[in-house]
């Protein structure tokens, strides 16, 4: 039973330094002057755009020009130097951002993209496209933090 014990009270220690984290990272974006908006209204849900655009190729995708909106939380990012993927959860399913640090405003790849960690809410716009091994996905044009 101690064992138990001594298990639970190592989970609410984790639990508290994660919030303690969390917590300094909000803190040091509010001294950068980012703020967490609520204005970000998304357009569309993953699962909508699965429907109504994996059949197309990636050229017709490509002549279409579709902006889209979308707003979920940061389930996987896989960082590979300027550019990196993430997948993004919202209440319809998952779709998948191509993030590269040349088509961001300077400073935010680096300065924020790379300092949000899993589980985090966010909001990103982009023009939607089909990756080399066809998977849907929109390249991050703007980004903010979503309530």
């Amino acid at each position: 039973m101690s064992e138990q014990n001594a298990q639970g009270a190592d989970e609410v220690v984790d639990l508290n330094n994660e919030m303690k984290a969390r917590r300094e990272k909000l803190a040091a974006l509010r001294e950068q002057g980012i703020p967490f908006p609520n204005d970000f209204r998304r357009d569309r849900t993953s699962d909508q755009l699965h429907a109504e655009f994996d059949a197309k190729e990636a050229e017709e995708l490509e002549a279409l020009n579709i902006e889209v909106s979308v707003a979920g939380r940061m389930m996987t990012r896989r960082i590979m130097g300027k550019a990196s993927f993430v997948t993004l959860q919202d209440v319809g399913g998952r779709i998948q951002l191509y993030v590269a640090r040349d088509d961001l405003p300077e400073g935010v790849y680096n300065e924020q993209f790379k300092k949000w960690d899993l589980g985090d809410i966010l909001g990103a716009k982009g023009k939607l496209f089909k990756t080399k091994t066809g998977e849907l996905s929109y390249p991050l044009h703007r980004t903010a933090p979503a309530d």
